[in-house]
């Protein structure tokens, strides 16, 4: 299991390489760390690592993906950020510039492409329409555009970040 993790305003990589009991095995910025965890009281937890000791509370903030992580001398204000995270922040960067390329943030299926290469489109068109998580979302050009190439079909399944339509 994969995600990223936002601490403070830091993004880091963390994987779950392996779980036994109380035992974990993660992968964080590509260091190892063997691990004991232990919940000891309601989202306070205790950590070993290398014969030292660390207690830690998670207090639920916002949302559930949003936490105050709270050590004996430090407060760290914690995101995870998933696929469904992901997602969401990039379809609020609509504001700006277009970028060349029009890619869904996240894996989905194809459901229409509007538009064939050469034509020209116009200022909040939609060109592409994405099916994620249950949910269709439109990708739109925020000025006048040219679709130079599709590099998609419908029907087609895209992973996060593939690109679909390249504009000009």
């Amino acid at each position: 299991m994969s995600y990223e993790i936002k601490i403070n305003d830091r993004i880091s990589n963390i994987e779950v390489l392996s779980r036994e009991g109380n035992k974990f095995s993660i992968l964080i910025d590509k260091r190892c760390y063997e691990l004991d965890i232990v919940e000891v009281d309601k989202g306070v937890y205790s950590i070993l690592h290398d014969c030292r000791s660390f207690n830690v509370e998670l207090v639920e903030a916002k949302n559930s993906k949003s936490y105050h992580v709270n050590t004996l001398y430090e407060t760290y204000e914690v995101e995870i950020i998933d696929a469904e995270t992901k997602y969401l922040m990039n379809r609020r960067k609509d504001e700006g510039e277009d970028q060349n390329v029009i890619s869904s943030p996240m894996p989905g299926k194809v459901v229409k492409i509007l538009f064939k290469e050469g034509d020209l489109v116009k200022a909040g068109e939609t060109v592409v329409i994405v099916s994620a998580m249950k949910m269709e979302s439109e990708y739109k050009v925020k000025q006048d555009r040219k679709i130079k190439r599709i590099l998609v079909k419908e029907g087609d399944t895209v992973n996060g970040d593939q690109p679909m339509v390249v504009i000009e």
